[in-house]
């Protein structure tokens, strides 16, 4: 057989591709099989977490975090918004706050199927929404996760200073009532906290903490039946108070609304800790139950408390307790004494965030002096804030309108808009719309509460030198 008849047998080898033959084309590729048997990553089935929260705890945990010192400034805010405004502003502003957190629940859940992680945390996952959303972004991930951090611990900063302003606050409505002739002002008895607050929060480790954390969840059940038998006893008519308070009034309302119940900081770390995450959101949900129990409470203790004190309602309803009864003297120094041990608490926070920094130094030296330093300058910081600002009221109203505001609202609109950018809005765009509309929602309350604060702040402090003056003159005659 000559060279041109023998047969071509490098066209028969065992890899040859009969799908380049019109005849022997396919779209099944063996790549595709691949993926069509590979299955998708579940990411609880991933997270080894070493003592898992039931369903229940997990509702547990995120009342403890929602209704603390919050519930107590609902009457407050009520006389901000009048009685039929502040019902039908809580339960608005509790669907928002509601419908926010299940968009940072979800993007973190799809978010981490899509990085193959078992977990991320708040900060992470807005990370995450940009480096998994449109691709000029995703450069941006790192820079808002770091931003997310540092906001996260600037806010409970803020709420830490809150809580000295009514440590001293309570302390001063007590002592002033059975020792007149040593009336001290409100600075005097923030500044006495530093000490005490400085000590406790040299505690490092977290579970030396724990039967302070018990004893004070205690009281704080004893403290609010204490406080709402007085809110309901003798209620005086409805007729006696306003229905709609004036509008320029409402912004002092929401913000302290959403001071009260956001609870963004401690949403992801109950998530990642339950036994079935898959739980956490749907009807009914754990997150949906408790916001039902919150806003239901705070609806009612917001009602009936500004109905028994009226304009007199202070930034605590503790503090409008009888000064004669001795019982409800009592729960106001056993209400400082549940907010000293939560500062310890909520201190954790920013110093875990401050512990992660302080790991990337090379050297270890000095370091538990670098620690004691740190610890008693951020003491030091929220004490002298608090003497400043000592008004608990706006405070609290100034809180919630920068910062909580702001990471409640603002934020979950921003990372669900990036995540979903070039996935779909959906029909109409309606997710687009509704992002959109949150977030004036919350540009609106972040501007105007911090505004109507601001201005309550510089009055609060003009009266306060005006009555040092006259106290000083006094004395001088």
């Amino acid at each position: 057989m000559s060279q041109k008849e023998k047969p071509a047998t490098d066209n028969f080898n065992s890899t040859a591709d009969l799908t380049s033959n019109p005849g022997f084309q396919s779209s099944l590729s063996i790549a595709s099989k691949d993926v069509i048997n590979e299955k998708a990553y579940n990411p609880f089935e991933h997270r080894q977490v070493e003592h898992p929260t039931t369903t229940v705890g997990a509702i547990a945990h995120i009342l403890k975090a929602c209704i603390g010192t919050g519930v107590l400034a609902m009457p407050a805010a009520f006389k901000n918004a009048g009685l039929l405004a502040g019902v039908i502003g809580t339960v608005f502003a509790g669907l928002v706050c509601t419908h926010t957190v299940q968009m940072v629940v979800r993007i973190s859940q799809r978010v981490c199927v899509e990085a193959k992680k078992p977990s991320m945390s708040f900060a992470e996952t807005c990370g995450a929404s940009f480096e998994f959303g449109p691709k000029r972004l995703r450069q941006w991930g790192n820079f808002v996760k770091t931003l997310i951090d540092y906001s996260m611990a600037v806010t409970y900063l803020s709420v830490l200073c809150v809580y000295v302003v009514f440590i001293g606050s309570s302390f001063k409505e007590v002592l002033d009532y059975y020792y007149p002739g040593y009336i001290l002002s409100i600075q005097t008895y923030c500044v006495l906290t530093l000490v005490p607050l400085a000590l406790l929060c040299q505690i490092r480790n977290l579970k030396y903490l724990v039967p302070f954390s018990a004893l004070a969840n205690a009281l704080l059940v004893v403290v609010f039946g204490i406080t709402l038998y007085y809110v309901f006893v003798d209620l005086p008519s409805i007729s006696e108070r306003e229905m709609v308070a004036n509008v320029n009034q409402w912004p002092l309302f929401m913000s302290t609304v959403i001071f009260a119940m956001e609870g963004i900081g401690v949403v992801m770390p109950v998530e990642n800790e339950m036994k079935h995450p898959q739980r956490f959101l749907g009807c009914p949900g754990v997150w949906n139950v408790s916001m039902v129990i919150v806003i239901t409470l705070f609806g009612i203790v917001g009602f009936f408390g500004y109905l028994q004190f009226g304009d007199l309602a202070k930034g605590s309803v503790t503090l409008n307790l009888p000064e004669d009864d001795l019982i409800a003297q009592a729960t106001k120094i056993i209400m400082a004494v549940v907010i000293f041990f939560s500062y310890a608490l909520q201190f954790y926070v920013p110093m875990e965030f401050i512990g992660r920094l302080l790991q990337r130094r090379q050297s270890r030296s000095y370091e538990n002096v670098i620690q004691i330093g740190i610890r008693t300058t951020i003491v030091t910081f929220t004490v002298a804030v608090a003497a400043a600002f000592p008004n608990l009221e706006l405070v609290i109203s100034f809180v919630g309108a920068i910062f909580f505001s702001t990471l409640g609202l603002l934020i979950p609109a921003i990372i669900d808009t990036v995540y979903h950018w070039e996935k779909g809005f959906g029909k109409f765009n309606y997710r687009l719309h509704k992002n959109i509309i949150i977030s004036v929602i919350s540009i609106i309350a972040l501007i105007s509460g911090a505004y109507v604060s601001i201005l309550g702040m510089i009055e609060d402090f003009s009266n306060s030198e005006q009555e040092t003056e006259v106290h000083n003159s006094t004395l001088m005659y």
